[in-house]
């Protein structure tokens, strides 16, 4: 691809992707992604076809970044359930600052009026979590009748509904003591000897400042 094709692109994603996450699918015209973006419709129509094409583009772009992240869990050294907590909580940071995750994610929830077919964004996170508590129940420290695979889908999908729903949550607390009272109460049924303060601790130690 030139590099005058692939700026376009690129421009375009990013301004579908900051329309999307902010106004929604049905709230963002071709006309508004062309505006934001300084491209012609034209040009939209040339690389994308279609705004669906489009919206399927950046829900793709975002899983793109997201193996990045998984990296965390084949570090050496580090307890498996302590990986899944830095997972969860680069997930976290990517959902609230990461503009294309943003957009995967609303386009995601409103999938049923795309006519496409959007992507899920949970099956690379079900099974990089699997194989956390896997290692962890053979290191002994998965608590007694949970089962990996199961418990990985619900994980996922409750994290998920978390970050999602975070800022609309009544109470007034901050986003990371959400994430860390949903730690601290999931941990506690996760953990062969429960610790979860210790272990939210450690996993926090290795988070860069703000996650």
């Amino acid at each position: 691809m030139q590099d005058r094709a692939r700026a376009t692109r690129t421009a375009l994603l990013e301004s579908a992707a900051h329309l999307f996450a902010e106004q929604g699918y049905a709230g963002t015209s071709v006309n508004d992604i062309s505006d934001h973006s300084g491209k012609t419709s034209g040009a939209i129509y040339f690389h994308y076809a279609s705004k669906e094409k489009l919206a399927l583009a950046v829900a793709r772009e975002q899983f793109a970044t997201w193996p990045r992240l998984a990296d965390s869990y084949a570090a050496p050294g580090v307890p498996p359930l302590e990986k899944l907590v830095v997972l969860s909580l680069g997930v976290a940071r990517s959902l609230t600052e990461d503009v294309m995750a943003r957009a995967g994610a609303r386009l995601w929830a409103e999938r049923r009026g795309i006519d496409a077919v959007v992507p899920a964004p949970f099956g690379v996170w079900a099974v990089a979590v699997t194989r956390l508590l896997a290692q962890a129940r053979t290191r002994g420290e998965l608590a007694a009748g949970v089962k990996p695979s199961a418990a990985a889908v619900t994980l996922v999908c409750a994290f998920f509904g978390l970050c999602t729903l975070a800022d609309e949550l009544p109470g007034g607390r901050s986003r990371k003591e959400q994430f860390d009272q949903w730690w601290l109460l999931t941990l506690t049924s996760l953990q062969a000897a429960p610790d979860p303060a210790g272990l939210l601790a450690r996993a926090r130690e290795r988070m860069p400042a703000g996650a």
